[in-house]
């Protein structure tokens, strides 16, 4: 696979007082010339609005310059919080890192 994959791992809870800090630990990523981003949620207990918000600012500017971004290993209260506000649609969102890694080394 020649496109750089950056893996971020979230873990706790991310909410106001740390979404601000996840937006630019993601967007900072540009700057090393990442093509695919793939957050892991693997350890995230809790995430709130603000923080989806983060995401999808992170998100937009990443597909403004040409970089993906992809979740996975999302818990139930994360994905109900997602298919609530439809950004479900928006992101793809993959059960696991093994399952991110099979879908894009297929489409390479």
């Amino acid at each position: 696979m020649d496109q750089q994959v950056q893996v971020i791992k979230l873990s706790g809870i991310i909410n106001t007082a740390n979404s601000q800090d996840v937006r630019e630990n993601i967007t900072h990523l540009l700057k090393s010339g990442t093509k695919i981003v793939l957050v892991d949620c693997e350890d995230v207990t809790f995430m709130d609005s603000s923080a989806l918000g983060a995401l999808v600012l992170a998100f937009k500017t990443l597909r403004a310059s040409g970089t993906k971004l992809f979740l996975c290993s999302i818990n139930e209260q994360v994905r109900i919080l997602f298919e609530l506000t439809g950004m479900d649609k928006v992101f793809e969102i993959f059960k696991s890192q093994d399952e991110f890694n099979q879908v894009i080394l297929a489409r390479n």
